[in-house]
């Protein structure tokens, strides 16, 4: 198919990540890079370690464009491998830690990785099918005659830049979409789209002796988009191995944080700390959310005790729409998602492939200069993901539902493939669930829609109730259906321990609707 072509920035790019990186090394050479733990990197540190990794997998046969596969959790070594990787003209793919072994073979034999980098606590997801691929090996932290040894294969590379030419269509990263079940789609970014991101790195302040905390996986887009801005900026990433409210709060007040990107069960999850009054998070200038909506009443209380900015991104990892919330500026639009970016566009569209009305739900299409160039080898996926208006314009279908209100902030109502049809009406579980979660004892839920004799499938209600909570699962459907209408009541809620989620805290809804409709 033809490729995608974006529409152009009112000021295009003029170097990619990899020159900016490059530039912000030489700029910086003292100032922290890097940190993890005890690991702490300085600019000049980080750079030659670059080098190295680029050098060491020009050494094993890695050329420009070829796949160059990480599966491992956050780390200094996880930086230098994707930075490195990109300095040798490679293209990375970070693989998913919550992916199943059968997802994980898929993905690493769809890619064709040249090299795949692995950490140990990962190797029982690959053990059962690594000796099926031609893929070459590098253990980052245990030692096996197997592998490659990480330290080892720095240290016999050449710490100086091989200055690999890199075109704008070179693919930067493959990400792939799934990381539970069914077959993986491989999203391609280029240069170009990874570059046109970089237009916030100075407005966002990244440029501006940022130090930003990362507690997300850095083999999700959500991360990369905050990640990648701090290091064009030439500041300092914390990163965070894995995700803990109370361990994240000690570390914002230790570092000094400035900026942070956060997923919504994280900032739900920070703000319950029971002493997060005590913390001091002065040095607090933004924080970034997105992967799902944050609540309104959450935004709410982010804005009265955690200090800074509050800015919701909306968009795909795919690119093409994005819309942004300033929430300190627009308190009376926090239960939106906020306006289209600059340079985007954004068409709701009904069932009928037609544009719908102002003001009705419609399915989410954007364009936008950032926008990837397909999923990979699956010209036929990229083709259906594809919306084209009467000039035959190319915007991207997200599957997301949702309207606009009267001062164009978009507000959400599902996704497509959420929305419960009982009775031939549509429901939108998002609307049912923020009755749930009003109740004072749900403190978490989700809507599923189950088999139903009578309407086809019925809405079901799964929450998860606070410590304290006395109240039966009757008494929580009872309070919620006396606020719905009839059409749109539950048929029954179930209590969990707690909903099963992503890694960036989106709630599986696929795994919790699976039992019901095996049955």
């Amino acid at each position: 198919m033809e490729p995608i072509k974006p529409p152009t920035p009112e000021d295009p790019p003029t170097q990619t990540v990899v020159d900016m990186i490059r530039d912000a090394a030489r700029k910086n050479p003292q100032a922290e890079a890097i940190v993890h733990e005890d690991t702490r990197l300085t600019w000049a540190q980080l750079d030659k370690r670059i080098n190295r990794v680029a050098n060491a997998l020009i050494g094993l046969g890695v050329a420009r464009t070829d796949r160059v596969a990480v599966l491992a959790p956050n780390s200094a070594r996880y930086a230098e491998i994707f930075l490195g990787g990109l300095r040798a003209g490679a293209c990375l793919t970070p693989l998913s830690t919550m992916a199943s072994s059968e997802a994980l073979q898929k993905m690493l034999e769809d890619s064709g990785a040249k090299v795949l980098f692995l950490a140990q606590q990962y190797r029982p997801l690959v053990d059962g099918f690594l000796d099926q691929l031609n893929v070459q090996r590098v253990a980052t932290d245990f030692q096996d005659p197997a592998f490659l040894d990480y330290e080892t294969l720095l240290d016999d590379a050449q710490s100086a830049d091989p200055m690999v030419q890199i075109d704008w269509s070179d693919p930067f990263n493959l990400i792939y979409s799934s990381g539970t079940t069914g077959t993986p789609k491989g999203i391609v970014h280029d240069h170009w789209m990874r570059a046109v991101h970089m237009e916030r790195a100075e407005p966002s302040g990244y440029c501006d002796n940022a130090r930003t905390l990362l507690s997300t996986p850095l083999y999700s887009n959500t991360t990369l988009v905050s990640f990648l801005p701090t290091m064009v900026g030439g500041s300092t990433a914390v990163l965070m191995s894995k995700f803990d409210a109370r361990a994240y709060l000690a570390l914002a007040q230790k570092e000094r944080i400035t900026h942070t990107m956060l997923v919504p069960v994280q900032y739900k999850r920070i703000m319950d700390v029971p002493d997060f009054d005590r913390f001091d998070l002065s040095a607090m200038r933004v924080k970034f959310s997105t992967s799902a909506p944050l609540r309104a009443d959450v935004k709410q209380d982010v804005l009265a005790r955690f200090p800074g900015k509050l800015i919701e991104y909306y968009g795909l990892t795919e690119g093409g729409g994005v819309t942004v919330l300033v929430a300190d500026e627009t308190p009376d639009k926090l239960h939106t998602v906020g306006q289209p970016s600059p340079g985007t566009e954004i068409r709701l569209i009904g069932p009928d492939g037609q544009e719908v009305p102002q003001g009705e739900i419609g399915e989410i299409a954007g364009r936008s200069p950032a926008m990837m160039s397909g999923y990979f080898g699956r010209d036929d996926l990229t083709r259906d993901y594809i919306w084209r208006d009467e000039d035959g314009t190319v915007f991207f279908r997200s599957g997301d539902m949702g309207h606009f209100d009267e001062d164009g902030f978009l507000v959400l109502s599902d996704r497509k493939k959420d929305m419960i049809i009982s009775g031939g009406l549509n429901i939108y579980a998002n609307d049912l669930e923020l009755i749930l979660l009003d109740d004072p004892d749900v403190t978490d839920a989700a809507v599923i829609g189950i088999p139903s004799e009578d309407w086809g499938e019925t809405p079901l209600g799964l929450v998860v109730l606070r410590d304290q909570a006395n109240r039966s699962e009757q008494d929580i459907l009872t309070a919620a259906n006396a606020r719905l209408g009839k059409s749109h009541r539950l048929s029954g809620v179930e209590t969990r321990d707690r909903l099963p989620r992503s890694s960036i805290g989106k709630i599986l809804k696929r795994d919790l609707r699976a039992p019901y409709w095996a049955k």
